[in-house]
């Protein structure tokens, strides 16, 4: 499979500097804001781990979470269309439950949700360089996609170092980056390096933060909550103009 045959389209890749940053939030969250504005928004995740086993199959809350935030329609086997059980990187999960990712499966889903769709938010998984089958990992995803990326990262001490790193990753791809996007801040405990993290990430990336995200404590992947404070602080932001709409 030739990852740069991807269907090409208006949209945003996602990422995150490592795993359980808020990607999935904020890429809901986005998917909300734009469905709000009149787009018909499609949502992709097209590999998933740590699934739950149904009777339908295998589930990814990830997937149901980016479903219900753009009002998609679609079945969720065509929103994730690879998903595995163990909560690990792709990569090991091939081996650990004799499967391999098939990424014709995940470029026949895409385009058919891109016919559909006015604009595509894609959530990938993990960092940006987690390994999804051999000799291919989360960043030669976001080339097949062809789409700017988002940059998720943590406000807490070190989001300095994983946030350059990935960005230095996405840019040496070759790749459009759209900007960075701070989640989950807290106010009431930040230290000085917190409050300075995002000026700090954007001088010395020469990048644009997008929006620095409070937490919020009723936001829930899991219960399907956006969370208005997350939302109010997306909202903040021009996506349209972002994704080159």
């Amino acid at each position: 499979m030739d990852l740069q045959n991807f269907t090409r389209h208006k949209g945003l890749f996602i990422t995150g500097t490592d795993t359980g940053v808020g990607k999935t939030l904020i890429a809901g969250a986005i998917a909300r804001i734009l469905a709000g504005a009149g787009k018909r928004v499609g949502v992709f995740k097209p590999v998933a781990t740590g699934c739950r086993r149904e009777r339908e199959g295998l589930v990814s809350e990830d997937a149901e979470f980016l479903a219900h935030c753009a009002n998609s329609e679609f079945p969720l086997s065509v929103i994730n269309p690879v998903g595995f059980e163990i909560p690990a990187a792709p990569f090991v999960c091939e081996d650990a439950e004799n499967k391999k990712v098939d990424f014709e499966q995940i470029a026949s889903a895409y385009e058919y949700i891109c016919k559909e769709s006015d604009i595509i938010i894609v959530e990938g998984i993990g960092g940006i360089r987690v390994p999804v089958s051999k000799g291919a990992d989360v960043l030669d995803l976001a080339k097949a996609f062809g789409l700017p990326v988002v940059v998720v990262a943590r406000p807490s001490l070190g989001t300095i170092n994983h946030t350059l790193l990935t960005i230095e990753a996405v840019r040496g791809a070759g790749l459009t980056l759209a900007g960075v996007v701070i989640s989950g801040y807290d106010e009431q405990t930040a230290d000085f390096a917190i409050r300075t993290n995002a000026a700090t990430i954007s001088r010395c990336g020469d990048v644009r933060v997008l929006a620095v995200v409070p937490f919020d404590e009723a936001a829930s992947v899991e219960s399907g909550v956006a969370g208005r404070a997350v939302l109010s602080a997306l909202q903040e932001v021009d996506w349209s103009r972002v994704i080159g709409d």
